[in-house]
């Protein structure tokens, strides 16, 4: 089974020039606790409640901070065409729960998590990806 079968392809992203207030409130709002941040349909990043929290705070910058300074630009993600066994890896190797997904064109067309993995897939995928993530430690940037 492919990613593209899973994934979600209705995703709210932020731009990077976006204040961290209006991701944070996109985050509130879809129950998630990262957003893709895109230029157009290019993905750029992906920011975190954790990048906002912990990063943003730590720092002392406020709500009107710009996205591209708490985001993380060298995000993990997987093409449309993988295998969802191989984003379960790349899930539970980076210890992240949702993958933003990219197309052939390098295109941000969706997003898979762990949810879109147990209810699509057999128990195996997700315990995969889960187990993973699960695992204290890590960079936890996503």
């Amino acid at each position: 089974m492919k990613v593209r079968e899973v994934m979600t392809r209705d995703v709210q992203t932020v731009q990077p020039d976006q204040p961290v207030q209006q991701a944070a409130s996109f985050m509130l709002n879809a129950d998630a606790g990262s957003i893709p941040v895109t230029d157009g349909n290019r993905l750029i990043g992906m920011i975190t409640d954790r990048d906002i929290a912990v990063r943003g705070v730590a720092k002392g910058l406020g709500p009107d901070t710009p996205v591209r300074e708490l985001m993380t630009s060298d995000c993990v993600c997987a093409r449309d065409d993988d295998d969802i066994s191989d984003a379960a890896s790349k899930m539970s190797e980076a210890q992240v729960r949702r993958l933003p997904v990219i197309d052939e064109q390098e295109q941000l067309c969706g997003i898979v998590s762990l949810g879109d993995l147990s209810r699509e897939t057999d128990n195996d995928t997700a315990g995969q990806a889960l187990e993973g993530v699960s695992q204290p430690g890590g960079q936890h940037q996503q």
